[in-house]
């Protein structure tokens, strides 16, 4: 297998930004097929989610418009604004940013799932604050693969008896593993990371935990994640463009 696989180019010269929503989201949808191809996975398996921080309601509802249905958001109050203007919209909605404790509340009720629990205080006010007319809250736990000080996430050590206290809660269903290894030109380097991710999240299973989720993968990197098994790529830039606000 070629491990120097790259993301392919949008258009020559052009940026996101330049093409239309369609066109958009038709290049991320292509470059998905082709990496499920390299490895030898069906496309249909693997989930786009659009990560639409810092763009307003009518850009979700432009991306929408296109046939794209979950939107992944860092930052409750923003995210919550747009659901509020984006509710005659038909959408799933997922938390992928850091969790303060004090903000369990709006996420447990106004989110279908949460990629980044990754301390067992934050899980259980999520399970308690589950509003009992929802379906259980489907929930990732956030691994910290690279060791990096300033993410988010739990060490591959602390991992197991994190997952026995989370899937022994209500109203949660743990689904899998979320990582955002640390950036890397290399798609070798990419892939290791990845790899590491999937690996603990075979461990769990191998432990009888009904996993099906791995989410992993950005618009700089999603090839090396689908190649590792990503279920969920995560996808800004490429589908948006570059952020026009609150950094």
């Amino acid at each position: 297998m070629d491990n120097g696989l790259k993301p392919r180019k949008l258009e020559p010269d052009m940026p996101p930004h330049a093409l239309t929503a369609d066109a958009r989201l038709r290049a991320v949808r292509g470059r998905i097929a082709r990496a499920a191809a390299e490895a030898g996975r069906d496309a249909a398996d693997i989930r786009l989610l659009a990560v639409s921080k810092t763009f307003d309601a009518a850009a979700v509802r432009d991306m929408a418009a296109c046939g794209q249905r979950e939107f992944g958001e860092n930052y409750l109050q923003e995210a919550l604004e747009k659901q509020a203007q984006l509710r005659d919209v038909p959408l799933v909605w997922h938390f992928i940013g850091p969790i303060q404790s004090n903000k369990t509340r709006p996420i447990a009720e106004s989110f279908s799932w949460v990629h980044s629990v990754d301390r067992l205080k934050v899980a259980e006010r999520l399970s308690a604050q589950r509003p009992a007319g929802l379906p259980p809250l489907q929930v990732c736990i956030e691994v910290n693969v690279s060791g990096e000080a300033s993410k988010g996430g739990v060490s591959a050590a602390e991992l197991p008896a994190l997952a026995d206290a989370v899937a022994a809660l209500p109203n949660l269903q743990l689904r899998g593993l979320m990582a955002i290894p640390a950036p890397a030109p290399q798609v070798a380097t990419q892939r290791a990371a990845f790899r590491q991710v999937r690996e603990l999240f075979e461990a769990l299973r191998a432990r009888g935990y009904g996993l099906d989720t791995l989410s992993m993968g950005m618009s700089g990197d999603l090839e090396a994640a689908i190649l590792e098994g990503a279920t969920i790529v995560r996808v800004g830039t490429a589908l948006f463009g570059e952020r026009t606000y609150r950094g």
